[in-house]
């Protein structure tokens, strides 16, 4: 007797995340958006963020607007010191959604960079790729110029790579070196593979170290290079081929040890 052939499991997600997925907004807007009552799904409004959707057949729309899925983008930043790394500000500080063009979808970052740090930031409607850049097991190394308010030498940078206990945390960066020096400040380049929040500053608030400035020189093999502050570009399809190749290699390495 012939065996019956095996139905394919279509996996239903949240409404809120399928919008966020189709790269209409990100998941807390799509929530409050839908507890509004702005949002349907096959013609009936839905109050619950959590309402199972089958992308395949289902169809959402947003002020009786229907969402498409939009093409899939990414873009970097230079973002300048200042800025938040937000969607809005209850502060109404400037953020990083002001500095993108009007023709850009909504784009969400990937990981973030607090207001006194600057330089390189990735923003993505693709939210799967995203997650795979933040997943521990994929985690990339980023890599940071650093101004700090002493003269460093071979004694701290040993220190900071050895790590230090911060609120029975351990802190500790994968690679430091001086970059230059002055009479009263240093430049360092520290390099993460962790993506701890406020990694660095918090290493050097123990140490009672002042940083002057903070600034992301590099995601994995993507660096900032010539890019203006304060501008954006989209990434091209070879950097993002490269980034997708040191992810699946470390993984690699990582599913092999």
């Amino acid at each position: 007797m012939q065996k019956p052939a095996k139905t394919r499991q279509i996996r239903k997600i949240g409404l809120a995340r399928a919008l966020s997925k189709l790269g209409y907004c990100s998941r807390s807007q799509a929530a409050t958006q839908i507890l509004a009552g702005r949002v349907t799904l096959n013609g009936t409004t839905r109050r619950d963020p959590e309402t199972p959707v089958n992308l395949e057949k289902d169809r959402i729309a947003v002020d009786g607007i229907l969402i498409e899925p939009t093409p899939r983008v990414s873009f970097v930043m230079n973002k300048p010191r200042g800025v938040v790394t937000t969607a809005s500000d209850e502060r109404d500080r400037k953020t990083v959604y002001d500095l993108l063009p009007d023709s850009v979808p909504w784009l969400a970052p990937v990981g973030r960079l607090d207001k006194a740090s600057e330089g390189l930031l990735l923003l993505t409607n693709d939210s799967e790729w995203a997650a795979h850049i933040l997943a521990p097991e994929t985690h990339l190394d980023k890599t940071y110029h650093v101004q700090i308010a002493t003269v460093a030498d071979a004694e701290l940078i040993e220190t900071i790579s050895a790590g230090v206990t911060l609120e029975n945390e351990r802190l500790r960066v994968k690679a430091a070196r001086i970059l230059r020096g002055g009479d009263k400040n240093t430049w360092l380049e520290v390099v993460l593979d962790e993506g701890k929040n406020r990694q660095i500053r918090r290493i050097f608030e123990y140490l009672g170290i002042e940083v002057l400035r903070l600034v992301r020189v590099a995601i994995g093999p993507l660096t900032l290079g010539v890019l203006q502050k304060g501008s954006v570009r989209p990434l091209t399809r070879e950097e993002k081929q490269a980034l997708d190749r040191c992810m699946q290699s470390k993984s690699g390495r990582e599913a092999g040890s």
